[in-house]
């Protein structure tokens, strides 16, 4: 039996690298052969730029798919607004219009399924569903966790990543307690990780060499800094089941600018290697599902 696979990408503080990663698992999914979709649900539309689509050329978004719930709106099926993209990858898109859309769920009983329902019209066409959430606590992101069979949470290196963490999990908490759906995380992913180790990304072979015979030690700053990043990475090993670090890459944001996942454009990077891995895992994942169906 097949069995599709649906992965959220959340955390609702900003710049933790969802969309990054939500767009460039999808790639290394499609070089491995899977039908693939990326759902943007975010008014920002990263992901929809990222894969190489202007929003302003749109004629139909996802803002077109939640407004058709409602009385006086065109009935548009999520397959309506699908558009492939260069990667390969299929994507349906946002637009800043998907701002007006929240208020309107607000007014209705059955808000928090509306993605899942509207997936469901498409599920049999793809391997892999990947979900673009906003950087919100509002409803796109409950939709997608609901939608979602999986859900992967990434995190920056910053001081409060860990402290959104407690909100994430009161949102897990309230969807298990009014749906009834139990949710939580899979995978962790850190991004633009420079590591707790005296080696910093990027660097190898002579220039790590002449660095350690020509450079001073630590400053007690740096010092300082590693020892929150050991106990940083320390305190997600114990959150989460599985942990991927994806190291600080200028690759990240040369493919961005191209409009194609770092597998179409640097795949060999320490940041393609890394992504590499957890999609691999995610594969491997589906395949646990596939089994015990």
């Amino acid at each position: 039996m097949l069995v599709i696979t649906v992965v959220a990408f959340a955390h609702h503080k900003g710049g933790t690298g969802k969309t990054t990663s939500c767009l460039n698992v999808a790639g290394y999914l499609q070089k491995d052969g899977k039908n693939v979709l990326v759902v943007d649900c975010d008014p920002q539309a990263n992901a929809t730029t990222g894969l190489g689509v202007n929003p302003e050329s749109l004629e139909l978004s996802m803002y077109d798919v939640f407004m058709s719930v409602f009385e006086g709106f065109p009935d548009i099926a999520i397959n309506d607004v699908i558009v492939p993209t260069a990667s390969g990858v299929d994507l349906a898109p946002a637009t800043l219009d998907l701002v007006g859309v929240e208020p309107y769920l607000y007014s209705i009983e059955d808000r928090a399924g509306l993605l899942r329902e509207a997936l469901a019209r498409v599920r049999d066409n793809y391997d892999f569903i990947l979900i673009d959430t906003p950087p919100s606590m509002g409803q796109f992101v409950i939709n997608g966790l609901v939608a979602a069979d999986h859900t992967v949470v990434t995190l920056d290196p910053g001081t409060f990543a860990l402290k959104g963490m407690d909100a994430l999990s009161t949102v897990f908490g309230d969807i298990r307690e009014m749906l009834g759906e139990n949710i939580s995380a899979d995978f962790a992913i850190l991004t633009r990780w420079k590591g707790s180790g005296d080696r910093s990304a990027g660097t190898g072979g002579l220039a790590l060499f002449l660095k350690r015979i020509f450079s001073p030690g630590p400053s007690a700053e740096e010092e300082k800094e590693r020892e929150r990043l050991r106990s940083f990475e320390n305190e997600v090993k114990k959150a989460f089941k599985q942990v991927f670090m994806v190291p600080y890459s200028p690759a990240i944001y040369e493919t961005q600018q191209h409009g194609l996942p770092i597998s179409h454009y640097a795949p060999e990077s320490d940041a393609g290697r890394e992504y590499r891995a957890i999609t691999t895992a995610l594969e491997e994942l589906n395949d646990k599902r596939t089994e015990d169906v």
